[in-house]
């Protein structure tokens, strides 16, 4: 099913600059993202089949285009993070426009010359806002502080808060128009969505198959997790090793039927899927954490692990995309998502370190883009060019039988599906001694 590992292609490069390559933090952060044009056609490129159709389909970009983007993206998030360091009164975010480059926002105030000149030096355009990311931030924990004095039956409507980056404001989801809200929330950043589902229960046809299986397993492809009478389907994440050296992937906390049992010996298992079977057991959940964050890390049995021991993602059937680094969200850049369900699908980020409601928890550092999951889907990679991004976590489309439904209405309301992720750089950050298997 799975090819061997793929050479890396260097990614294409922005014609206007060439610039050193660094990953780090981006504070661009935006509701809805900019709508992506569509690229003329360029010889093909060291990418999966099925993952090139879906960047066609959905991003309508070619796919030396959609690596141009995603290179584009953490170029301004690394010169994000200094700028939020040493221009924190100016600094408004940053993200990537309609065509795919990268803009720095800064408003009036000390260093505002100094913050111009380098990010035009750096080859981002630079856009004048009224309030910094710090007035943005304020103002986002203004809104939090009212919304947890609120009545319930207005509080318990509010999905979500965002800055919006691109409109130089804050942007709340909502359940339903019509909300008494602050006055400083702009009518028109309100946005009425579905609210999130995360997982997916499911009655297995048997009990667990005795055996190993063969070959190897990547991001992307299903497994069932089993506690007692209660079990789950979702989609493996990274492949990787904790500080021990142990062999491990990292999927996502809702995947785990019985959070207080991991890392215990009585932790739920992880099994292969063999359609409606579970096959061969793999692991078991090492750490669970379900609330603000939402990411598990299973440790992958010793008989299982070298079909664990590398860096690929992909979904049943097709051949797998190497994973060669990490990133972080940054609005408007290209992202790609596997999951067991679904397959590959692909739409832009448009909301990052944002807060938002699923079931009766709130989720934050999230970011999301449009794009359709469905259950099965959950705990499933997510990418940006060939770097590893984030773990799919809930839907805001999960009652649909299938993809179609949703993005056709999307297409005629402008209300598209919506995949809120856990990023992946925060999961490393709290578990130091992790890593993700790269190139």
């Amino acid at each position: 099913m799975l090819l061997p590992r793929m050479g890396r292609a260097p990614l294409a490069r922005s014609s206007r600059r060439a610039r050193k390559s660094v990953i780090a933090a981006s504070a661009a952060i935006l509701l809805f993202g900019p709508t992506m044009a569509v690229a003329d056609a360029e010889p093909a490129v060291d990418l999966p089949a099925q993952l090139i159709e879906a960047v066609s389909r959905d991003l309508k970009l070619s796919p030396q285009e959609y690596l141009r983007r995603a290179d584009e993206a953490q170029q301004v998030a690394a010169f994000a993070t200094t700028a939020q360091r040493q221009f924190p009164q100016v600094f408004a975010g940053s993200w990537l426009n309609d065509q795919g480059n990268a803009v720095v926002a800064l408003a009036h105030g000390p260093g505002a010359d100094e913050a111009r000149a380098a990010a035009e030096s750096a080859g981002f355009e630079v856009r004048n806002v009224a309030k910094s990311e710090s007035m943005l931030r304020g103002e986002k924990t203004a809104f939090e502080n009212w919304l947890a004095a609120a009545p319930p039956e207005i509080a318990n409507l509010v999905r979500g808060v965002v800055i919006d980056t691109v409109n130089n404001a804050i942007a709340v989801r909502v359940d339903q128009a019509g909300l008494p809200l602050p006055s400083f929330i702009d009518p028109a950043r309100v946005v009425v969505t579905a609210p999130p589902v995360a997982g997916e229960k499911v009655a297995l046809d048997a009990t667990p198959v005795a055996g190993n299986g063969t070959g190897p397993i990547a991001g992307g492809q299903g497994y069932a997790s089993i506690a007692g009478n209660s079990s789950l389907r979702c989609s493996f994440g990274f492949n990787g090793t904790d500080r021990s050296g142990n062999v491990i992937n990292i999927s996502a906390g809702h995947c785990n039927p019985d959070l207080e049992s991991a890392g215990t010996g009585s932790a739920a298992a992880v099994y292969e899927l063999n359609g409606d079977r579970a096959g061969a057991q793999l692991g078991t959940f090492q750490k669970s954490i379900l609330g603000e964050q939402d990411y598990s890390i299973i440790r992958v049995n010793d008989n299982a692990r070298a079909r664990f021991e590398n860096n690929l993602v992909t979904v049943p059937g097709a051949a797998p995309i190497a994973v060669d680094g990490v990133g972080i969200p940054v609005v408007g850049a290209p992202v790609c998502k596997s999951g067991s369900r679904t397959g590959f699908s692909c739409g832009i980020v448009n909301g990052v370190d944002q807060t938002v409601q699923v079931g009766d928890r709130q989720l934050t550092q999230s970011f999301s883009a449009n794009i359709c999951a469905l259950p099965g889907d959950s705990g499933g990679a997510i990418v940006t060019g060939r770097l590893a991004l984030g773990i799919s976590s809930a839907s805001s489309v999960a009652d649909y039988p299938i993809c179609e439904i949703p993005n056709i209405i999307g297409a005629i309301t402008g209300d598209t599906p919506q995949l809120f992720a856990q990023p992946l750089s925060v999961v490393l950050s709290d578990n130091p001694g992790v890593a993700v298997r790269t190139n």
